[in-house]
């Protein structure tokens, strides 16, 4: 069964959102605590490594080629590519992640002497890995996607 990779992103984009929204709704502050969540620089952080870094080692046009696998047709090396790109794209953004939050967390400590403002940079800290587990939920069904597309490609091979 041939599955559009564009329909499966935008599926687990509605799940994530879906079950965001249960988590903050039923929380104890409602829909006022969703803006808990935001932090433009953290998800720039991430974005800084993996943007440049899939570019820096040549990955970022097999990468956008993850976004039609299944769609277009594509030979094995280049499925290999793509797979490939993938994992360099997950890489990155865990080193960008990991790197944010120890920026933060440097950060948090130089100001250590004001308890006042702990917890919210704390909470900074910890949205930067929250960014960086909703980035790989959507890289991984890139990369099952390839790697699902060139299994199929070398099965036919075979015959």
């Amino acid at each position: 069964m041939r599955k559009n990779i564009r329909v499966v992103l935008l599926g687990e984009l509605i799940l994530f959102v879906a079950v965001f929204l249960f988590n903050v709704v039923v929380g104890s502050d409602g829909m006022s605590s969703a803006l808990w969540f935001i932090d433009l620089p953290s998800l720039i952080m991430i974005l800084m490594v993996l943007i440049p870094g899939l570019l820096i080692l040549g990955e970022w046009k097999d990468f956008t080629k993850a976004f039609s696998v299944g769609i277009r047709e594509y030979s094995l090396l280049e499925l290999k590519n793509i797979i490939g790109a993938v994992d360099a794209a997950q890489k990155l953004t865990i080193y960008g992640a990991v790197f944010a939050i120890i920026m933060s967390g440097v950060l948090l400590l130089g100001k250590i002497d004001d308890l006042s403002r702990i917890g919210a940079n704390l909470a900074v800290c910890l949205l930067t890995g929250f960014y960086a587990v909703i980035v790989e939920f959507f890289l991984l069904p890139l990369r099952l996607n390839a790697e699902r597309k060139m299994n199929e490609e070398m099965d036919f091979g075979d015959e």
